[in-house]
């Protein structure tokens, strides 16, 4: 197996429960999620649809799953029975739509703001100027929005990276209210941190290098 369980205890030692841990388990077979499980591992995210669902039919049902992916608006209803958490809710579309799904499966779904924080033009998210038009959230009775989330540059300039984590706080304080400040992935998750991230999405570290070719 390729899990590295080294990285994981010294990870989550950095956290010093301070932080959530997501271990992004995308295109990672059920044996290597277990193999997490067994150690206490609870928190797995995942970016697509369908292997989520594969994955979650086998395994323990007390795993809390979460969506960082893309999220399609034609695919919600395949998760909407279980989903812990969506982090990538970008559009007010989509918003809709997984409250109609909440609705439907008598439930009330935890879901993320992505906030688009990144030069790139390649991530998804709100802007800040979108954000202030989410004045009409109350009336989705079967959403709660608990957090934001930001994917920064890949740049090796770290000073930007900090930058777009500073820019990410200040909306998360801004709006009030929220729990969750989820940014931070394998290769910055250390800024995040700093700079006051609660929630990380380790891949990478955790699972080794994926293989999309299978």
């Amino acid at each position: 197996m390729s899990v590295n369980t080294e990285k994981y205890l010294t990870i989550l030692d950095e956290l010093d429960g301070k932080a959530t841990l997501v271990a992004v388990s995308k295109t990672k077979p059920v044996a290597d999620l277990q193999e997490f499980y067994d150690l206490g591992q609870r928190d797995f995210g995942e970016n697509y649809v369908q292997e989520l669902v594969d994955k979650e039919a086998v395994l323990p049902k007390d795993i809390r799953w979460h969506f960082i992916g893309h999220l399609q608006s034609n695919k919600v209803k395949y998760i909407a029975p279980f989903v812990h958490l969506i982090h990538g809710v970008d559009s007010w579309s989509l918003l809709k739509e997984i409250n109609k799904q909440g609705a439907k499966n008598n439930r009330v779904i935890d879901c993320l703001l992505q906030l688009h924080i990144a030069k790139e033009e390649t991530k998804f998210g709100f802007d800040n100027h979108e954000l202030e038009q989410l004045h009409e959230l109350h009336e989705l009775r079967n959403i709660r929005i608990i957090g934001m989330m930001g994917m920064a540059s890949f740049s090796d300039d770290k000073a930007l990276v900090r930058s777009e984590f500073v820019f990410l706080k200040s909306l998360y304080d801004k709006m009030g209210g929220l729990s969750v400040l989820s940014m931070g992935m394998s290769g910055d998750y250390a800024i995040a941190l700093e700079e006051g991230s609660n929630m990380i999405r380790i891949g990478s570290l955790l699972f080794g290098e994926r293989n999309y070719n299978k």
